[in-house]
């Protein structure tokens, strides 16, 4: 009886240890390198439109300020790297 009731609690350790690592991560590693990714892209972005600022409140420096890398390029870079983490979150990882 008493070898029956350590079977029985052996088998309920053991199925409660599977169950705990049994827990797959919703992302696989390739999806957090695109992720990695995508968030250094947005960096750049954001890099790309700093910068042009003066000391003196006179100056107002247009073509810097209205220059076709912060106006434009620079949200482009940012929104492909939106794009590159939506592409991360909705790519279904390998199985």
């Amino acid at each position: 009886m008493a070898k029956q009731v350590q079977q029985k609690e052996k088998q309920t350790t053991i199925a409660s240890k599977s169950q705990t690592n049994a827990a797959p991560f919703i992302f696989d590693k390739t999806n957090y390198l695109i992720m990695v990714t995508g968030v250094v892209v947005i960096l750049i972005g954001f890099a790309l439109m700093s910068g042009g600022g003066t000391t003196d409140p006179n100056i107002f420096p247009r073509e810097e300020l209205y220059s076709f890398r912060r106006i434009t390029l620079a949200p482009i870079v940012v929104m492909f790297g939106f794009g590159i983490e939506i592409f991360a979150i909705l790519k279904r990882p390998k199985k």
